[in-house]
């Protein structure tokens, strides 16, 4: 199923209940001739009962079939994109971006 992806607005701050979290880079892996968008973002959670802490993660979109081809009515790019939802596909693009971005979490 192809659905349209709205491009995130990068280092602009995201409120949220525990603290706020920030996009920090956008960018793609090819893997077995697919190409396949993912942001990096980190958060900062300074409003909990536990106390502060942080993380950093990556949100995968999805597999690219049109790659910025078209705006939105705010003039955001949008992308045509299919979500990855098998697993073992999913865990080899978890372990490369693991390695390569230095993330402790990837959502699919």
């Amino acid at each position: 199923m192809l659905l349209d992806h709205t491009h995130l607005k990068l280092n602009s701050e995201i409120a949220a209940i525990g603290g706020e979290y920030v996009f920090l880079k956008e960018g793609i892996v090819r893997l077995k001739e697919k190409t396949i968008l993912y942001y990096v973002g980190c958060a900062v959670l300074n409003s909990t009962c536990c106390g502060t802490g942080g993380v950093c993660f990556a949100r995968v979109p999805g597999v690219v079939y049109a790659l910025r081809y078209k705006t939105d009515d705010y003039g955001a790019s949008v992308s045509r994109v299919e979500p990855i939802t098998d697993k073992t596909f999913q865990k080899k693009i978890r372990k490369i971006l693991q390695e390569t971005e230095m993330v402790h979490q990837v959502a699919f």
